[in-house]
């Protein structure tokens, strides 16, 4: 279960400048749901967005039309065509198996936590969980980051083969801030060095500015198949401590979905 604990302020709260055109107001509207189970009422999307209620009211109805929205028991929430990242084999299954997980880990440590999977050289968010800071990190579900500059995806690219990541990079390597890993071969290194301390990964600053993560990626059978993210503030991430929780989290997820031989759960699945 995701749970998005941001207060709900009063509906005279100050507006942000609106944005003008109406594909800027629907993607404000679409960002504003920052987890793939997030609920939001009309206030909610009235203070999230600055836009004022009866524009957010007017553009709902078409978006639930087109069925990007769904009308939901507390309000709405993000539809079919805003999922379109369910589609793609085994993600329901990673996200099940990790969710309780990453809930645990956000309350426990008041990070946000991230899921990920692997596409090509980015990293698609499948899930993201946690309170106040959520709604300032610019990470939503089904969005994309390079893999390379966030934490979770560097751990994934940690379990691959070297020359994989040759592969994945031929093009270059995009840059999202100044600190962001812009060269293969410092690539290579960096993941050496996660390889070296079981597997966990940090960055700092890399991704988005002021943000530090740490990540570990959960492993199947053929290799990596979705990396988990603590991220939180420069001041407040310890990379130790939450790097040997993250890590210790993606072994839990990792057992949850793959389970050894004899285990009841195993036998469960392929009774």
């Amino acid at each position: 279960m995701t749970v998005v604990d941001r207060p709900v302020g009063s509906s005279t709260a100050p507006k942000r400048n609106e944005p003008q055109s109406m594909i800027a107001r629907m993607t404000c509207i679409l960002d504003a749901f920052d987890s793939r189970t997030a609920q939001l009422t009309l206030e909610d999307l009235e203070l999230r967005t600055g836009l004022p209620r009866s524009t957010v009211h007017r553009i709902l109805d078409q978006l639930i039309r087109l069925e990007w929205v769904d009308r939901a028991p507390l309000g709405y929430r993000l539809g079919r065509r805003s999922r379109g990242v369910d589609a793609a084999p085994g993600h329901d299954r990673i996200r099940a198996a990790a969710a309780p997980v990453l809930h645990r880990l956000a309350l426990q440590t008041g990070t946000v936590a991230h899921l990920t999977v692997l596409d090509g050289c980015d990293s698609i968010y499948l899930d993201k969980i946690g309170g106040r800071l959520a709604a300032a990190l610019p990470t939503r579900v089904g969005g994309r980051r390079p893999a390379h500059a966030n934490a979770g995806g560097k751990a994934m690219l940690a379990g691959l083969p070297g020359e994989s990541v040759d592969g994945l990079f031929e093009a270059g390597l995009r840059t999202c801030t100044d600190r962001t890993i812009a060269d293969l071969d410092v690539l290579h290194r960096e993941l050496g060095r996660i390889r070296g301390r079981d597997g966990f990964a940090t960055e700092r600053g890399e991704s988005v500015p002021g943000v530090a993560c740490v990540g570990a990626a959960v492993r199947g059978p053929e290799g990596p198949v979705a990396g988990i993210s603590l991220c939180g503030t420069d001041r407040t991430v310890d990379p130790g401590r939450l790097g040997r929780l993250v890590a210790a989290a993606a072994g839990e997820i990792t057992s949850g979905l793959y389970p050894p031989p004899g285990d009841p759960a195993r036998r469960a699945r392929f009774r």
